[in-house]
């Protein structure tokens, strides 16, 4: 799989708070996975590289507001999310207390995102990108190739990759640009997710690899 910034852009997804920062309130499941991955530092590494090479940047954030307190059928992470508050907003169109939320973006990321070049997606609402504009947003571009990361490894990560390739898209995950949850119940998700990353991506490919093809 070859990069072109003509026709190839980073989309991340989640890079936000919650889930990224110790601070966040999963990171007691997630933070092993973060840390030994580096996921923030190879995430920030390939911001860094799209940015000065040429690439667009596109970001699927999640988001809940109070009107969905309403869902009445969850899984069990959506049951955990909604329990945790994670990425808990008060409204659409109401950012009070937004900034430096579980919600917000990590701060080492906000250059990144806030450069009036990265194109923010509407949120994803569950797992995937069904739910949102990111395939409208980068087939707009004339994007066919992807270059995938962020969290969470074996869930909205994974659920992205799934979709984008059902919608043609050639994709490459970056395997050590995500990471996933240990729980003590439902297991270690990274390792399941690598498997699958092997059956289904173009290419799957570490940060060192990803910036020298870029």
């Amino acid at each position: 799989m070859e990069f072109e910034n003509t026709n190839t852009a980073v989309v991340f997804i989640d890079p936000q708070n919650d889930v990224l920062s110790e601070h966040g309130v999963n990171w007691g499941v997630l933070g092993a996975s973060v840390t030994e991955n580096k996921t923030v530092e190879n995430m920030e590494r390939i911001f860094e590289a799209a940015k000065t090479r040429g690439y667009e940047v596109f970001i699927s954030p999640h988001y809940f507001y109070p009107t969905d307190n309403g869902w009445r059928m969850n899984g069990p992470l959506e049951t955990a999310e909604f329990d945790t508050h994670t990425f808990e907003r008060p409204g659409q169109l109401d950012l009070t207390g937004f900034t430096n939320s579980g919600a917000d973006w990590l701060n080492r990321f906000k250059p990144y995102i806030e450069d009036g070049a990265t194109v923010v997606v509407s949120p994803h609402k569950v797992f995937g990108p069904q739910t949102n504009d990111l395939v409208l947003q980068l087939r707009k571009r004339g994007i066919d190739r992807v270059i995938l990361g962020g969290m969470l490894a074996n869930m909205c990560v994974e659920s992205h990759l799934r979709d984008l390739i059902e919608q043609g898209f050639e994709v490459a995950v970056v395997a050590d640009a995500t990471a996933a949850p240990r729980h003590p119940v439902w297991g270690d998700g990274y390792p399941a997710a690598l498997v699958n990353y092997r059956y289904l991506a173009h290419a799957v490919l570490s940060t060192d690899e990803a910036v020298e093809r870029m």
